[in-house]
């Protein structure tokens, strides 16, 4: 009864209930209120505390809560949790949530809500888990849902939202706004609306701005305009998000192979993408897994990286095996053992360089055939710039540590290839694996990194035995 007492009371002043710290996060007093009235079972006061609270907000919340305590929430927050929640929580996070949730209480939430949230936290759940919830809704929002989830993943098709405001040509002005006023079937938000023929073939679109402009008996077909950058539901949504960056879109069709209109994408769903498409590539530069999550358990998180450990240490072992063909070498000039690893390394780094800034033009459509001998020769120029001028650090460096002129010489010819090969590496590499049709960001670190390595050792250690030149 005290830990109850305790909540009311933080409750009632405001002051005590500060939801973000300084930093932006969710404070540390806000969730010990939350983790005390959730162990008190106290509905009212978590109600108080997290009912009222922005979806984007109350998923910061849940995932800051311990697994149990994240279920409790739910269950105590009853018909005041709005679905919409679940499209701002990891994916591991949802599922979980998901899971304690029966099937008829999951189609009750997801009917309030977008067709597009609908289908984002449907797409992700098993296939008996899907039915089971489709069966649950009213024919026409499991079929819309049906249609929407029979695209392929990552597509506009899936993004899209199926509520959309369409009108014959023939319409007037007055016409259209009256339907506006009286129909309960819009969609919440909307920024266009679309004329179409007895096909439901996509003519044109009418910007509101225009519509309210316009008299009441100009008929829709004289103001409509062209539809620009309409979207193919099969169409990839990376591709999509680039269509939007490029041409500054607010909203675009969303049309089937025959072109009628089955949809409607928004920026706000486009953002996510971005966002979506963003860590992905950043994951997989690192060989993390394209969806890699913090709340990921261990042996999801081991699952996900371990394979591509296992290839770096496929090519750790090839260039050790470099390093074994001029053991002779290395034992005769100690020197070599402790400055080989900076060789490798700044080829590693330099090369690093390149391939994410290659990557992420080859991701934005930045790089093409109209630019790749530009861009290739300038990688390679870069290359061999930071070549000599480290080589010349270096050199001098290594020279007075060791007191032997041959051996900065040595590291500084050595630094010069590396770089080079790291710069051409860096560029070259992403441009072949996206030529395969092979993911650059997947691949591209592995391969320069093996380049890097065995070049760096091979022209170090090669030079060294070639020159072979004792203190």
């Amino acid at each position: 009864m005290a830990e109850t007492d305790s909540v009311d009371a933080a409750v009632a002043d405001p002051a005590e209930t500060v939801f973000r710290d300084e930093d932006g996060y969710v404070s540390k007093e806000f969730v010990g209120l939350v983790e005390t009235a959730l162990e008190a079972d106290d509905r009212e006061a978590t109600l108080e505390l997290a009912g009222d609270l922005h979806e984007a907000d109350l998923g910061d919340l849940i995932e800051t809560l311990h697994p149990e305590d994240q279920a409790n929430l739910v269950r105590l927050l009853g018909d005041a949790f709005d679905f919409a929640v679940l499209t701002e929580l990891d994916d591991s996070v949802r599922a979980r949530l998901l899971e304690e949730m029966p099937a008829g209480n999951v189609a009750e939430g997801i009917s309030e809500l977008d067709s597009d949230d609908a289908v984002y936290i449907l797409e992700d759940l098993p296939q008996e888990d899907q039915e089971a919830i489709l069966q649950e809704l009213k024919q026409s929002d499991r079929l819309q849902l049906r249609r929407a989830l029979d695209y392929p993943e990552e597509s506009a098709g899936r993004r899209m939202q199926s509520d959309f405001v369409a009108v014959p040509p023939f319409w007037t002005v007055g016409q259209t706004i009256d339907y506006l006023r009286e129909s309960d079937a819009l969609p919440d938000d909307f920024y266009q609306i679309y004329v179409i023929d007895p096909g439901f073939r996509l003519m044109g679109t009418v910007a509101l701005d225009k519509l309210l402009r316009t008299k009441r008996n100009e008929p829709v077909s004289g103001i409509m305009g062209e539809t620009v950058h309409a979207i193919k539901a099969t169409e990839d949504q990376e591709e999509v998000a680039t269509t939007f960056e490029r041409y500054n879109l607010i909203s675009a069709a969303v049309v089937d192979d025959s072109d009628r209109l089955v949809g409607v994408l928004t920026v706000d769903d486009i953002v996510d993408v971005i966002q979506a498409e963003a860590e992905e590539d950043i994951f997989a530069l690192a060989g993390v897994g394209g969806d890699a999550e913090i709340s990921d358990s261990i042996v999801e998180t081991v699952r996900g990286r371990f394979v591509w450990l296992l290839v770096n240490l496929g090519t750790a072992v090839l260039a050790s095996m470099v390093i074994g063909l001029f053991d002779a070498t290395i034992q005769q000039m100690v020197a070599l053992a402790v400055l080989m690893p900076i060789v490798a390394s700044m080829g590693g780094n330099a090369g690093t360089q390149t391939m994410t800034v290659a990557v992420r033009a080859l991701a934005t459509r930045d790089l093409g055939s109209f630019n790749t001998v530009r861009i290739i020769l300038r990688e390679t120029a870069v290359g061999l710039i930071n070549g000599v001028l480290f080589a010349v650090l270096m050199g001098l460096i290594a020279a007075f540590w060791f007191h032997n002129e041959q051996i900065g010489g040595l590291i500084a010819a050595a630094m010069i290839i590396n770089m080079l090969a790291a710069g051409m590496a860096g560029i070259l590499i992403p441009l072949a694996l996206d030529k395969l049709d092979i993911d650059p960001a997947v691949a591209s670190s592995v391969f320069v990194t093996t380049v890097t390595d065995v070049v760096g050792f091979f022209a170090f250690l090669g030079l060294a035995a070639w020159w072979f030149v004792l203190p």
